[in-house]
């Protein structure tokens, strides 16, 4: 039996992509290695939002390169964002890759192998979801499902529009069969998946078109279904009627991730993000009014080009005024392609990494903060496993999305009540309650 390794790098989208990707190649009769060097076809499902993930992927290619001399017969593959950002120049660049695919082409892969001669082969287009494939789940009780691929935003900064294609939604009649199937296989926790999720549906036929909030529902009434989580939305199209689902419906997470990125209006709209700062705060206000417990998460970038120390400080005060739950903050890095890479006021990188201390600080400390509402209460944890870096202890996930690691004997996959006694900014602390009825 031939075996497999994937590397994974980036977003969850790419998560759900590589599980795809390990499902086909198990029904095409791959075993998964645990070691790459052990492997006959090594796979990266590859990220290009941030010059980081870049060279973290070259390094990695390197030992590949080493693998493939060591033995010609191996297969490296390269798929993902980056590969389709560099589709004209992977094969020159990298002469030993013998496949290459964009995230619209991951089928392509099954044919490839298939093939009876393996020349080096490249497949770029936009022609399926990954979501059509097989799964192979990292977690048996939670799944991913994607929803919608691509993006009709043009962010200034960003090459998912040029990496995964235009805006298109999946229908719902399917999405309902696959979460109905996912709920019969054991998953109790399902996330829905797109670069914009809240602006699901519009593309679609109007005999089949609905709302991003109606999808909400369907998923919520499928039964053995005990959480639905979504990522990402964007903040323009977070409608009254999705905050009212999060009030209303049993299942979905008292927890919204609402990427900022700026609180200075004017760098926003260099962003060509299309909302104020006021206008995200009018969301955020809406949500702390009918969510009053919600967790509030989100993304900022730091240092993007004419960004001033005015502008920096009005997304402190963001920081501040909101209180975030946590935050994925980053340091801008201009990106092939993009209009803010060619742009003439780029930040120094000494200022970003400064102002990006300060945020740190900002983010962290408002999230401890917030973090103490949950000590004393008894909170419904997802177990996961063992804890990280306390194998004795046990970790799982509040609906509210935070880690929790607690003393107890339960198993993953079970939902148990957690007694909260202690909280940081990252992680809350417990004693798992021993209550009848509690349980996988």
């Amino acid at each position: 039996m031939k075996r497999f390794h994937v590397t994974t790098f980036g977003c969850q989208m790419n998560e759900h992509d590589s599980e795809r990707m390990k499902g086909m190649l198990t029904s095409l009769g791959y075993s998964e290695s645990e070691q790459r060097d052990e492997a006959d076809l090594i796979l990266f499902n590859t990220c290009s939002i941030r010059e980081n993930a870049d060279n973290k992927f070259i390094s990695h290619l390197g030992e590949a390169k080493r693998l493939k001399a060591e033995n010609p017969e191996r297969i490296v593959g390269v798929g993902g964002c980056w590969a389709q950002s560099v589709k004209d120049e992977v094969f020159r660049r990298f002469p030993f890759v013998d496949v290459a695919f964009g995230p619209g082409q991951i089928h392509r892969l099954a044919e490839f192998l298939n093939s009876d001669q393996l020349s080096a082969q490249g497949y770029f287009e936009f022609e399926d979801f990954a979501g059509h494939l097989p799964d192979h789940r990292a977690r048996q009780f939670q799944g991913w499902l994607q929803i919608s691929q691509g993006c009709n935003c043009v962010c200034s900064y960003c090459i998912v529009p040029s990496t995964r294609g235009r805006e298109q939604s999946r229908d719902p009649g399917e999405l309902l069969l696959e979460a109905e199937r996912l709920a019969a296989d054991g998953v109790r926790e399902i996330t829905l998946l797109g670069q914009n999720v809240n602006s699901y549906g519009r593309d679609l036929p109007k005999e089949t078109r609905i709302r991003f909030s109606d999808l909400l529902g369907m998923v919520d009434a499928v039964d053995g279904i005990d959480r639905v989580r979504y990522t990402s939305p964007h903040p323009k199209d977070m409608r009254e009627e999705v905050i009212e689902a999060h009030a209303t419906l049993p299942s979905l997470c008292e927890h919204i991730h609402l990427p900022l990125q700026s609180g200075s209006s004017p760098i926003l709209k260099k962003m060509r993000r299309t909302y104020t700062r006021e206008r995200y705060m009018d969301r955020v206000e809406m949500i702390r009014e009918k969510v009053p417990d919600c967790a509030i998460t989100t993304d900022i970038i730091v240092g993007f080009p004419g960004e001033t120390e005015t502008d920096f400080a009005q997304t402190l005060e963001v920081v501040e005024d909101v209180g975030y739950d946590s935050a994925f903050t980053f340091v801008y890095s201009p990106r092939r392609g993009t209009l803010a890479a060619d742009m003439d006021d780029q930040i120094a990188h000494p200022v970003k990494v400064e102002r990006m201390e300060r945020l740190i600080e900002a983010v962290q400390r408002r999230a401890k903060e917030r973090a103490q509402r949950f000590v004393g209460r008894s909170m419904e944890v997802l177990v996961e496993g063992p804890s990280r870096n306390d194998p004795t202890r046990i970790r799982g996930r509040t609906r509210h999305n935070k880690a929790v690691n607690f003393e107890g004997t339960a198993e993953a996959g079970q939902m148990v009540e957690v007694e909260i006694s202690a909280a940081t900014s990252q992680t809350l602390t417990g004693t798992e309650r021993l209550l009848s009825g509690i349980g996988a």
